[in-house]
């Protein structure tokens, strides 16, 4: 692994022919969720069953947060005090018409970042993966949105929907594409209603949904990345 500077996010990255990036095999890009350090998703360049050479990326969340480990980072601020009185009155966490403050300045930084990562490793679109975890995952769906990059495909594990007067009108340009989707039955932190809410809304906008529930909550599960290595393996080969 090496990590280094694109875009002005402080990068890992792990695999290809030197195993920190080298060659010009497919490349998948991954985010972390909220709270998460900037390393959260490493580890899955080694779990994942995918074709040799394949190029890993792992931005760091431009945002430091206050509260939790010294390392938590995030791609925009969230109302924790409006997740816990949610939680105290069990009203369901519905993300769905919500447009949050910091979204706008996230995806910019994401189109910059993907431009440069694009230029430094010498990535084909049409081999490039986006996807995420929670957080990272309504970022990387929200730029898949606003980029006409051929993408090979896109990752959501435990997402939501977010923003749908925005998304939807846009979803019909990515009619096709391949998506990977899944998420926890039992997850308290993005309820599992919204993750249906999302799918359904993929689907119907003529994407094409892999999807995969489980029993467990707000975590990317073994059984998940036994099913995530084939479909990435999949989408990048398909030319």
């Amino acid at each position: 692994m090496r990590e280094e500077q694109i875009g002005g996010l402080r990068t890992r990255v792990m695999g290809g022919t030197d195993g920190k990036g080298g060659g010009r095999g497919p490349l998948v890009l991954l985010l972390h969720g909220f709270g998460a350090p900037g390393d959260d998703l490493v580890s899955l360049a080694d779990d994942l069953t995918v074709p040799a050479g394949t190029r890993f990326v792992f931005p760091e969340g431009p945002l430091s947060l206050s509260f939790g480990p010294s390392a938590a980072r995030a791609w925009w601020l969230i109302d924790m005090a409006r997740i816990a009185a949610d939680r105290a009155s069990g009203r369901p966490r519905d993300l769905s018409n919500e447009i949050p403050k910091g979204l706008a300045p996230a995806r910019e930084t994401l189109l910059a970042f993907l431009k440069e990562v694009e230029h430094k490793f010498g990535a084909d679109p049409r081999k490039t993966i986006l996807g995420g975890f929670s957080q990272g995952a309504m970022l990387s769906c929200d730029v898949m949105l606003r980029t006409t990059q051929p993408y090979a495909g896109l990752v959501q594990l435990s997402g939501t929907l977010l923003a749908s007067q925005e998304w939807v009108p846009l979803l019909q340009k990515r009619k096709g594409l391949p998506v990977f989707q899944s998420h926890g039955k039992q997850d308290e932190l993005l309820p599992y209603v919204g993750a249906e809410r999302l799918r359904d809304t993929l689907i119907h906008a003529g994407l094409s949904v892999e999807w995969h529930s489980f029993r467990g909550g707000h975590e990317i599960p073994r059984s998940v990345l036994q099913r995530l290595g084939p479909f990435i393996t999949k989408v990048v080969t398909h030319t």
